[in-house]
């Protein structure tokens, strides 16, 4: 299991959320973020959505499975906007 923690950038928004639910779609780990008490399935669009990612929230990244070394930092290219 992989956890690390990310700030998410000014850029995330709608958009964003779609093509971060279809990069980790790619993936075989099972893989979750994590934003205060709400949990999410990061290959769930609703779920995603339903987290309501603002800029400067810290949202976690949960990563579990034989590819999640390599789903990870994908992840935080997302989420932090780079």
């Amino acid at each position: 299991m992989l956890e690390r923690s990310i700030k998410v950038s000014p850029s995330f928004e709608a958009s964003s959320a779609a093509f971060l639910v279809q990069t980790a779609s790619k993936f075989r780990s099972h893989v979750s973020l994590v934003l205060a008490e709400k949990t999410a399935n990061a290959k769930s669009i609703m779920g995603i959505i339903s987290l309501d990612l603002k800029s400067d929230d810290i949202v976690k990244i949960i990563a579990d499975g034989e590819d999640e070394q390599q789903i990870v930092p994908e992840l935080e290219k997302i989420l932090g906007g780079q």
